[in-house]
């Protein structure tokens, strides 16, 4: 008689099954895992070059943000700095309106006193405005660095203002722009360099009329930066008949040596233009009718604020309209230098603005390419992770049910 035989489960086949349900139920999970998460590299273990390379790209990317968040305070300080500057300029522009008015002949001594004291609000909020400080406190025009006030004025001559801090500009990089602007170079006056000296008059006698005009400089490598006294000594109309010439003594302090200039004659009866010389490395006019006994003082003005005060001081004490012609004259010429002072560094202000704004596009540019080298090493492809775990399911769903079939298979089913 024939016997069938057929398979009967074991405790070994039972281990292999489990074994394998195990696997596909891992797999599984961690394609399912990677869906969740839409990356392919959830552990360095899954691919360590990819998670490396992941690495890299995202300390650059984050260094980025770094830079960039650095880049905007930076921003916001020169903005203010350069939003400041235009004060300065709008402030000193009102100065100037206000000082050529004070040259109307109409204008009385009272009159000139009046405008004196409106120029004197204004002085004080350029000083204000050049003192301003950021929204962290620091100041904008403290150069490569200062205590929180670097303008420090007015003090006793001649140094009535003083810059307290370190004059320079600091320097850009592919990254970053100065916090700062050079106060300095904005408000300071170097005399070789800007040539600004304030010349007055004094002792003209009301019988005539002298003014000069303001001091140029011819060469920037001979100037001293010492303050002239200039002394009418003699006025010669008899000599050479029909003509005059003028002989003066100009004081040179420091070191306080005194040189004695006769100028070239002029023609009698005829305002004179006399080339000052004396002055090395400075060029100086004096015009109208010089008499013995006048006399003028040329002193450097340090700073814009300088400027600013000469002129309330000279336009407030003029008493006749000689002296203040000659006030508004000079105050007008140094103010204009002062202006085109703060203009240059104002300037200055909006390169950089526009450098940080080009700093910004490269940066946006360097953090795409870096996203996509990233997304290239970390992130999961959507479309084949979905065909992948569908796989994985089906082939996960058809171990069950064989192992459901293999379970079943006992002897007692046998017998049965």
């Amino acid at each position: 008689m024939a016997t069938a035989f057929s398979r009967i489960g074991s405790a070994n086949t039972y281990d292999n099954a489990l074994h394998n349900l195990q696997i596909r139920q891992s797999a599984l999970s961690n394609l399912q895992e990677n869906l969740s998460s839409g990356k392919k590299v959830v552990r360095a273990s899954d691919d360590p070059t990819g998670a490396a390379q992941a690495e890299r790209a995202m300390t650059r990317i984050t260094r980025i943000q770094t830079d960039q968040r650095a880049l905007e305070a930076q921003r916001n300080a020169i903005a203010s700095a350069e939003s400041t500057l235009g004060d300065v300029s709008q402030t000193l522009q009102n100065f100037r309106e206000l000082v050529a008015s004070a040259g109307n002949g109409t204008q009385t001594a009272q009159d000139r006193k009046t405008i004196a004291a409106q120029l004197m609000g204004l002085r004080d909020q350029v000083l204000a405005l050049s003192n301003r400080k950021d929204t962290n406190g620091l100041p904008l025009f403290s150069g490569l660095g200062s205590a929180l006030a670097p303008f420090v004025g007015p003090q006793a001559l001649p140094t009535d203002y003083t810059f307290n801090g370190l004059p320079g500009q600091s320097s850009s990089s592919d990254v970053s722009i100065p916090f700062t602007l050079d106060g300095d170079s904005a408000f300071m006056h170097q005399p070789a360099r800007d040539g600004v000296y304030n010349v007055s008059v004094a002792a003209v006698a009301p019988t005539h009329q002298m003014q000069t005009s303001a001091v140029t400089v011819t060469n920037a490598a001979a100037v001293t930066g010492a303050s002239y006294a200039i002394a009418i000594t003699a006025v010669d109309t008899t000599t050479v008949p029909g003509t005059t010439t003028v002989s003066y003594n100009v004081t040179a302090t420091p070191p306080g040596t005194v040189t004695a200039q006769t100028a070239p004659g002029y023609p009698t009866g005829q305002a004179a233009n006399i080339a000052v010389a004396g002055m090395p490395g400075l060029s100086l006019s004096i015009k109208g009718a010089p008499a013995v006994g006048d006399t003028l003082s040329i002193n450097p003005s340090p700073s814009v604020f300088s400027v600013l005060d000469n002129a309330i001081r000279d336009i407030g004490t003029a008493t006749d309209s000689n002296a203040a012609i000659q006030a508004v004259n000079q105050a007008l010429n140094n103010i204009d230098i002062g202006m085109s002072r703060v203009s240059a560094v104002r300037g200055l202000a909006g390169d950089l603005l526009n450098r940080a704004d080009r700093i910004t596009t490269t940066q946006e540019k360097r953090s795409i390419q870096l996203e996509a080298d990233r997304s290239r090493a970390e992130d999961l492809d959507m479309t084949k992770g979905i065909s992948d775990f569908q796989q994985q399911q089906t082939a996960y769903q058809a171990a069950l049910q064989s192992y459901a079939q293999v379970q079943k298979l006992s002897l007692f089913n046998y017998i049965g």
